[in-house]
């Protein structure tokens, strides 16, 4: 009886690390896909005639982005002074409102959620897009035609969220700025001398370049997911046709949100 016990044990400790070690080895064979994909967009951004078409990719990543990135920032920021006020009126420190809001929008929640928000509606598209041009065999077209398809539809897509990232992001934190201002000065009293000028005098020169540094990272992670759903959506295992760009379309978004998360730790981890 007791070797019965041991005997299946034993079986249920090989399935488990058979199940553990198959899952390992598909993710890193996916992180290995993903880098080799991004390398080959990339260096491929610096080839001839790509300039009109990351331009547009820039308008439509940044620029229509710039809306919805500036509302959120608005409300992020009086979200922000609301709360902290009455945080720091406990603590005698409403003078360090300005200080507070500023290097929590600076340092993490500009970038953070910008890359969130232009991977919800930006990075949904691009995984869509060439999702749609996979399935209707329009790539295999342009392999026909002698034109590389990542230098033609993913390496204007990646260079324009490098661009646009760290723009909006500015733009975020700015408007999230004002944001604090109207609810912590204008709504609840703060002096706005006192609020402005703890603005100014707590964010140093290595709390932006760290938010920008992020923000280059995070436009990398979201445009070469997005792009890499899309791109290979017809070798998914779960469905075909447009069952498999749609699911694409879901697991860009979700896998960007997640990357995001953790790259914004480990980047934290590293700049602190």
């Amino acid at each position: 009886m007791t070797s019965l016990v041991q005997i299946y044990i034993l079986n249920a400790m090989v399935h488990l690390f058979s199940f553990v070690g198959a899952g390992t080895l598909r993710l890193l064979g996916n992180f290995g896909a993903i880098a080799i994909f991004f390398s080959l967009a990339f260096v491929n951004i610096f080839r001839r005639k790509q300039l009109r078409e990351i331009v547009n990719q820039v308008f439509y990543i940044g620029a229509r982005s710039s809306l919805i990135v500036m509302l959120v920032g608005l409300f992020t920021g009086m979200v922000l002074g609301l709360q902290l006020f009455y945080t720091l009126v406990k603590f005698g420190s409403v003078g360090a409102l300005g200080s507070a809001i500023s290097l929590s929008l600076v340092r993490e929640m500009g970038p953070v959620l910008t890359a969130i928000m232009i991977a919800a509606r930006a990075g949904s598209g691009m995984a869509a897009e060439i999702g749609i041009l996979r399935i209707s065999e329009q790539v295999d077209a342009l392999y026909t035609m002698g034109v590389d398809p990542l230098r033609y539809l993913v390496s204007p897509r990646i260079a324009a969220s490098i661009i646009s990232f760290p723009l909006l992001t500015a733009f975020f934190d700015l408007i999230g700025i004002i944001g604090g201002y109207l609810t912590g000065v204008l709504l609840l009293g703060t002096n706005a001398g006192t609020y402005f000028y703890r603005v100014q005098s707590s964010l140093n020169m290595v709390d932006i370049r760290g938010g920008f540094i992020k923000a280059l990272i995070f436009g990398a992670i979201v445009s070469c997911i997005c792009c890499f759903q899309g791109y290979f959506c017809h070798m998914r295992t779960d469905g075909y046709g447009a069952k498999a760009v749609g699911l694409a379309t879901v697991s860009a978004v979700v896998l960007s949100c997640v990357t995001i998360l953790i790259a914004d730790y480990v980047v934290t981890s590293f700049l602190m």
